[in-house]
């Protein structure tokens, strides 16, 4: 079986879940590398678009993702990867999901999680949420 890497210049969406609660808990995307190192050291291992690199969760943070179950979508271009999660969150924000605010009808975000690390602690100088900073210039 073989994913296709070309639909995305060479990079598979990676959904990261929960395997024991089901929740999502981040999108990150892999080249091949990013795969085969996935696949040989059972932790999740990412391509950063920003970086040009691969990168290891948890590397800097500690907050490691085990691999339990790899799945992959019909058209062979996404993958589904539920994890366990090590450590309080995967948010470089500090949250436990990145997926920590809600859209409203009229699409403002709001935070509707709390923080479960203090990410100035794991990572130095973060700036706020984005949801945070337009709640606070609106007032």
């Amino acid at each position: 079986m073989d994913l296709d890497f070309t639909k995305l210049g060479g990079l598979l969406p990676a959904i990261i879940q929960d395997a024991q609660s089901g929740e999502v808990l981040m999108l990150g995307f892999m080249n091949e590398e990013a795969y085969a190192a996935t696949k040989s050291t059972g932790e999740v291992t990412f391509f950063s678009r920003s970086r040009n690199k691969l990168w290891r969760k948890g590397e800097q943070s500690g907050h490691v993702l085990r691999v339990r179950e790899m799945r992959v979508d019909c058209d062979m271009d996404a993958l589904l990867i539920r994890v366990e999660a090590l450590g309080p969150g995967v948010c470089h924000e500090g949250y436990r999901s990145c997926f920590f605010r809600r859209l409203s009808d009229g699409g403002a975000a709001e935070i509707v999680d709390e923080r479960t690390f203090d990410p100035k602690a794991v990572y130095g100088q973060v700036q706020a949420p984005l949801g945070a900073r337009r709640n606070k210039d609106a007032r």
